[in-house]
């Protein structure tokens, strides 16, 4: 599917759009609006790509999207639970006459780095939860009220990381897009097998010199290092969510010599596999 610029429509009775998002898995390609978006994720796993970076997701998951900031979640198993997420969109224009008040100084403070696209700590978040799910069966006063009230917090007690690198706060064009979409897509379905350069630079009909300095210029890491940081990313998912053994886990993740998995482990996650499994055990 050819990825392009999002329409969001807005309910005429409301001045932002919220929106249950309940599926087996994510249908939205690599995409962008002029919006900006909250996303929280009420259940299910996987991987988000926001701009250049590449995260695993679970329940309590929540993400602040800047506008025109490429994004997309991604389901792995779709055999796994459903999706289900609540989504808040709303224009600029819905704040811009309230962000040069003092009482909205954290607020603004917030949106100002939403270009990087920001991932808020997930006790905040969880604890943000009744009100995500309230947001929908509210009338439109009470909506607006929660809608501040959630960013207020989030702007003021949470902790949060920037995700994207500062090349992706830009308008892509649908070719970039699509071109996006493509590498995502044959990554994630050829995973298990040792796909080359010259295979996926074919699959965009680009040369294999052409490719290399597209992709490094786009994703600020090189084909390999990318295909590396998702194994590892897969692997992660299922040190947390199986019993399989590591070695299991290694070749399953689509790695063929374990020492150089957990050297990659390592690298993307500063720590052994088995470190990792732990404290996610201890949780």
């Amino acid at each position: 599917m050819k990825a392009q610029l999002r329409e969001v429509t807005t309910p005429t009775d409301y001045s932002f759009k919220v929106k249950v998002f309940e599926d087996k898995e994510f249908k939205a390609e690599w995409h962008f609006h002029p919006q900006y978006e909250l996303t929280y994720m009420v259940q299910s796993t996987g991987i988000r790509y926001v701009g250049d970076s590449m995260h695993q997701f679970e329940r309590g998951d929540l993400v602040l999207v800047g506008r025109n900031l490429p994004h997309s979640w991604k389901t792995i198993d779709t055999k796994s639970e459903h999706v289900k997420c609540v989504i808040i969109q709303w224009d600029e224009s819905l704040l811009i006459d309230w962000l040069s008040k003092p009482e909205f100084t954290a607020i603004k403070n917030l949106l100002a780095n939403s270009p990087h696209g920001i991932s808020f700590d997930r006790e905040t978040s969880i604890s943000l939860e009744p009100l995500f799910i309230a947001l929908k069966n509210q009338p439109p006063f009470k909506r607006l009220m929660t809608f501040l009230n959630i960013l207020q917090t989030l702007a003021s007690e949470s902790t949060f990381e920037l995700l994207a690198g500062p090349g992706f706060g830009k308008l892509l064009s649908s070719k970039e897009s699509q071109r996006v979409n493509v590498i995502h897509n044959y990554i994630k379905n050829n995973i298990d097998n040792q796909f080359s350069l010259e295979d996926i630079s074919g699959v965009l009909s680009m040369s294999k010199e052409a490719f290399c300095r597209y992709f490094k210029k786009t994703f600020d890491k090189t084909l390999t290092n990318y295909v590396n940081e998702y194994k590892v990313t897969i692997a992660s998912k299922m040190l947390i969510e199986t019993d399989l053994s590591i070695s299991q886990i290694g070749y399953r993740s689509g790695f063929n010599n374990l020492s150089f998995f957990h050297r990659q482990f390592n690298r993307y996650k500063q720590m052994s596999p088995k470190s990792y499994r732990q404290v996610y055990r201890r949780i």
